[in-house]
């Protein structure tokens, strides 16, 4: 196979995998080193794809999305319920953060596409020596959503309203929070 049959490729798994994929998975797929995988992904970002690596693989950042963000508000014990609300209507969970009156804004990357990924997320969560980052605001805390199109923000936005998820933002927060 060659190095341009194998990139295209590479990216047709990237656009229809609910999670980051893997050197290795790539590796095993096309039966080539990590090394090449690496290679091919450098020739693919110079060729205009917005490849992002994370810890757990590589994920093609779909730029073309929509995005929102969601001021919520839940107790600890209800994460994982709010996360599987987000990705079962479709949408992708690009981080967490809150807004604190001292420190100002905390950001934190997540990428959760998939139960798989929440799943993986709470247990980190469970059996680490973390806390949620939400706990330091008493649990109110913003998302930012990604999505193909704007009807399946609308669709998360009316969710987490019905599910007592979504919260108001108060006087002190900056105005450009909710999009």
């Amino acid at each position: 196979m060659s190095a341009l049959n194998r990139q295209e490729q590479i990216i047709e798994m990237l656009k229809i995998s609910d999670s980051p994929v893997s050197g290795n998975t790539l590796s095993e797929t096309f039966g080539v080193s990590r090394q090449i995988i690496v290679k091919d992904i450098n020739s693919l970002k110079e060729n205009g794809y917005e490849i992002i690596s994370t810890p757990k693989g590589y994920i093609l950042d779909h730029s073309q999305e929509s995005v929102r963000i969601f001021k919520v508000h839940h107790t600890p014990e209800e994460t994982e319920d709010e996360l599987n609300l987000i990705v079962d209507l479709g949408a992708r969970i690009k981080d967490v953060f809150i807004y604190h009156r001292v420190y100002g804004e905390i950001h934190a990357p997540l990428n959760i596409r998939s139960r798989r990924d929440i799943e993986l997320f709470c247990n980190d969560i469970k059996n680490g020596h973390s806390s949620l980052l939400m706990n330091t605001t008493g649990g109110y805390h913003y998302h930012t959503v990604a999505a193909d199109d704007d009807n399946i923000l609308t669709l998360v936005e009316e969710a987490l309203r019905n599910n007592g998820f979504l919260a108001p933002l108060t006087d002190y927060e900056p105005k450009g929070l909710t999009k």
